[in-house]
């Protein structure tokens, strides 16, 4: 029996598990939204703009590593994913946007909301479709959702003509073969004896981990290869979670906004063990400057990051669990080490750097120290919550004082660094574990991105909770203009348009709530964690505060600024420029 292209759609998502879809209606996509209507296993989450449709497909995607779902219609809808689009792109996520298109017969012509989406999108998403015929639909979905799901994941968008989703053809439900998509999973075997023979020589090695142990599943197999060869692990931003922060092994995050002993650590080894993580500006500040005196080894699946920024001497292309799983037998199997004695004196020299530079900031009893708030945050939920950042200050003092134990807990926007991203991510995240706290940390400018998004939230009874740090000011942008820019704040003051969060919570039906003094700030918190609603926590926190460490653009990673020495970081800066 012959069905239509929309009914193909709905039989080709079930058979995919998908559960949840998150969208926005229009004319062209109208057909499935109809079927949607009635239907009992999949439920479509209606955001209110595109952009959080996506956001929150990620969301939900970055928080159970499954693929995340977005539904839209053609022209503007489509073209408001296209943010979201780039952000999963940048961080490696898998998920599957749908947009609806004019007929085919008209493509080409400057229909009514026509936009040539597959163009548009092709930079930012890993592969994207065209739907031409009916007859291809259900192979074209089946494929879409392998590629967002294998090798590194990311994001695939098919376009959907409207007399595709009206036609009618007999379903089936094909093989994938793709004959030019081979993801390698196996690291070369002689490449990861040779890795295991570096660690062995190595006296002062450093794992540096980030988001493919996450995306691999590989943490227990990380945490194995650092607890048997006694090596520190520094996680970058979207590797936080995969080695858990509380360890005695940890040392934080690196680069830019990193701790002290995670970069002196950098730069002082003798050999990087690199896993699932690509020399990010960020991480690595001036190249020619990083890790000078090391050996690098290399893990990651995508053969493209390997060497594209930093010297590799043995490049490891695979899964990073799979490669772990051997790297980690071939060092019992083939290496013999007391481990303890050969890191014995590197250790010694990084718990100093510990106890030299820990991170730290001035507490107030009289205003609100933004670090306090994610401090108290960690505290109280004893690090069992998932946590969703915004961008800027608040995402930097999210990864720097709370302590990420378990993988695919901290949701954030690292590579394109989307402000609007927490709030839409949290929401789908909370719907993936309707048991769990989530919590997004948030700006005052950034929670503007995405706010219509309190209607989802509240309608979905989605029991998120936002700290919103609000200093009145876009703060990091307002950072570098004091530390770089004599102090000329061009466009970045809020103060006169900040508006009443708690209002605002209230206008959408949610709970709004504020702390304008220390001692506010953990009775505030119990009260929002007990609420079974949507809560903003309006915490006026500390317009001054700024992030430290710090390290000026362009400068090594161990050239690094801090809090008490405003003198002497002006003079730093100097030098740098």
């Amino acid at each position: 029996m012959k069905i239509s292209g929309a009914e193909i759609f709905i039989e080709c998502l079930k058979r995919e598990g998908i559960k949840h879809i998150f969208g926005y209606p229009g004319g062209v996509i109208l057909n499935i939204f109809d079927l949607l209507y009635e239907d009992k296993e999949i439920k479509l989450i209606l955001t209110r703009h595109e952009q959080g449709a996506v956001h929150a497909a990620d969301g939900y995607a970055r928080s159970t590593g499954k693929a995340g779902v977005a539904l839209v219609t053609s022209g503007p809808g489509a073209t408001n994913t296209i943010t979201g689009l780039a952000t999963a792109s940048m961080d490696s996520i898998p998920i599957v946007v749908f947009s609806g298109q004019v007929p085919t017969m008209l493509i080409g012509n400057d229909a009514f909301q026509e936009a040539d989406i597959v163009g548009i999108s092709r930079p930012c998403t890993k592969y994207n479709f065209l739907v031409k015929d009916v007859k291809d639909l259900s192979k074209i979905i089946r494929e879409a959702f392998y590629i967002a799901t294998s090798g590194r994941p990311g994001p695939v968008l098919i376009d959907l003509p409207k007399d595709v989703t009206t036609s009618k053809e007999e379903f089936v439900w094909p093989e994938v073969k793709i004959r030019s998509y081979n993801p390698r999973y196996e690291g070369n075997k002689w490449m990861i004896t040779q890795a295991a023979h570096n660690i062995a020589k190595s006296k002062k090695a450093v794992i540096v981990a980030g988001g493919g142990v996450i995306l691999s599943g590989g943490s227990r197999e990380l945490r194995e290869l650092a607890e048997y060869t006694n090596i520190p692990v520094t996680m970058t931003l979207m590797g936080l979670g995969g080695f858990p922060g509380t360890h005695k092994l940890s040392l934080g995050m690196p680069g830019m906004h990193g701790t002290y002993y995670a970069n002196k650590a950098i730069q002082e080894s003798d050999l990087l063990v690199a896993i699932g993580m690509r020399f990010d500006d960020r991480v690595t500040g001036k190249l020619d400057a990083f890790a000078t005196g090391a050996k690098i080894i290399h893990i990651d699946i995508d053969p493209t990051s390997i060497r594209k920024n930093v010297r590799v001497d043995v490049p490891i292309v695979g899964d990073v669990k799979k490669v772990l799983t051997v790297l980690n037998k071939a060092l019992k199997e083939e290496v013999k080490e007391q481990w303890e004695e050969v890191r014995k004196a590197w250790l010694k020299q990084i718990n100093e750097w510990k106890k030299e530079r820990p991170l730290s900031y001035t507490y107030s009893d009289e205003v609100i120290k933004p670090q306090f708030v994610v401090e108290k945050i960690f505290e109280l939920t004893k690090g069992d919550a998932i946590i969703t950042t915004e961008v800027g200050q608040n995402q930097m003092w999210a990864a720097q004082f709370y302590k990420f134990d378990k993988p695919r807990t901290l949701l954030t926007s690292g590579g394109l660094g989307t402000m609007g991203y927490g709030f839409p991510a949290a929401i789908g995240a909370q719907l993936a574990h309707p048991n769990k706290l989530v919590i997004d940390i948030a700006g005052d400018g950034s929670i503007q991105m995405n706010i219509q998004e309190l209607a989802t939230a509240v309608i979905n009874k989605l029991p998120v909770k936002v700290a919103i740090l609000n200093n009145r000011y876009l703060g990091m942008v307002r950072q570098w203009q004091e530390l770089f820019f004599s102090e000329r704040y061009s466009h970045t003051k809020l103060d006169e348009s900040v508006p009443d969060f708690v209002k605002i919570a209230e206008a959408y039906g949610a709970v709004g709530l504020r702390a304008t003094k220390p001692d506010e700030v953990e009775p505030l918190l119990k009260e929002a964690f007990k609420i079974k609603r949507t809560v903003f926590m309006d915490f006026v926190v500390d317009w001054k505060e700024k992030v430290f460490p710090m390290v000026p653009a362009g400068a090594p990673i161990d050239y690094m600024l801090f809090e008490e020495q405003k003198e002497k970081s002006e003079k730093k800066l100097k030098a740098v420029k």
